[in-house]
């Protein structure tokens, strides 16, 4: 018998008697704690708590690490539209492009400023291309146009911005 073939069966039966959940027709439930083991009944549960109560605390913490440790998939900022990965939390580590809208991480930001420097070119959001503004006047005029339609990206960076402000 394989090792595979063995996981299957320990997996598929009672930990402490070994009663098989596919030919015995027994309904298995796992440990509460790790998920590592089945028992047919409490009592089996009891029995062979003393056996398993070593792995069973090993796995719960591992278990536990994992729940507390998680990444989450994005944040509530979204991705950066460049390189796809969630945009940091910390605001200041985030560039809102006025021509686009677009949240860009300051890695992109600064590749794209890079990009630019090498080739000695005109300073353009990373995203859409277009000339970023020289002055404030410029770019909260862009801003207001994207307010205008309605942009919701741009109200929650003016509305910060007059925040600020105070």
């Amino acid at each position: 018998m394989s090792e595979e073939n063995e996981a299957v069966v320990d997996i598929a039966s009672c930990a402490s008697c070994g009663v098989s959940e596919e030919v015995d027709d027994v309904k298995l439930k796992e440990c509460d704690d790790c998920d590592l083991v089945r028992y047919c009944s409490d009592d089996c549960e009891q029995n062979h708590i003393s056996q398993h109560a070593g792995a069973c605390k090993k796995r719960a913490v591992e278990l536990r690490d994992e729940l507390l440790f998680k990444q989450p998939e994005s944040s509530h900022l979204g991705d950066c539209p460049i390189c796809c990965l969630p945009v940091h939390l910390d605001l200041n580590k985030a560039t809102m492009m006025v021509c686009c809208s677009k949240l860009v991480c300051d890695g992109c930001d600064h590749a794209n400023q890079k990009r630019e420097a090498v080739g000695k070119l005109e300073r353009k959001c990373p995203f859409c291309r277009k000339p970023i503004p020289s002055t404030k006047d410029r770019a909260d005029k862009m801003i207001m146009k994207r307010i205008e339609a309605n942009d919701p990206v741009a109200m929650r960076q003016w509305g910060r911005e007059q925040y600020d402000k105070g």
